[in-house]
């Protein structure tokens, strides 16, 4: 007879892909182990390969579900803006800086039907933002509408390289600075 979830199922497997996504983050995807992520987790290797099958299997959870949050965070909030939408994005990426990290660096390295769904949530995110941008400054031409939603992405993106958590702005200080220079700047266009 098969054994049924443990009640604590998903808070393991969340617990996992932090830690984990932490260690990737910290060490590189390409050169962390499977060893060294159990470690950093405070786990066993053999409770890792309980939930994950592979290295790349955790990196695609990881990914998944940040992702996934993103989109959805960013959607709730399509109805409040560009600003709205600003806000939603400098706050979901908080505590979520490994994750980032691993969307930019890592991504690519999944083979490509493992990348697709994770291409098209970031496509999801980019539609969202434009449609903001657009509402914000109608009448954009389709190539500058794409330089000026990837300029957004790009405020928001590396905020986490330069923020030192309890020094100058916090993240809601630096959303509205961020959505001031961007809607100054799109009137200026």
């Amino acid at each position: 007879m098969a054994r049924g979830l443990a009640r604590d199922h998903d808070e393991k497997r969340a617990a996992l892909r932090k830690g984990a996504a932490d260690y990737f983050a910290r060490h590189g995807y390409d050169r962390a182990s499977m060893t060294g992520a159990a470690k950093h987790c405070g786990v066993s290797k053999a409770l890792i390969y309980h939930y994950y099958a592979s290295k790349e299997d955790l990196l695609f959870d990881i990914l998944d579900d940040h992702l996934g949050a993103l989109v959805e965070v960013v959607e709730a909030a399509r109805g409040d803006g560009l600003r709205g939408v600003i806000r939603a994005v400098l706050s979901a990426y908080e505590d979520a800086d490994a994750e980032h990290k691993l969307q930019l660096d890592a991504l690519a390295t999944l083979p490509s039907e493992r990348q697709a769904p994770l291409v098209a949530a970031q496509r999801r995110l980019v539609s969202v933002m434009a449609d903001s941008v657009a509402q914000e400054r109608p009448g954009l031409e389709a190539d500058r509408l794409r330089a000026l939603t990837m300029s957004v992405f790009g405020i928001l993106n590396w905020f986490y390289m330069w923020h030192r958590p309890g020094k100058g702005l916090d993240r809601a200080a630096y959303a509205e600075l961020a959505a001031d220079f961007v809607t100054g700047g799109l009137r200026a266009v």
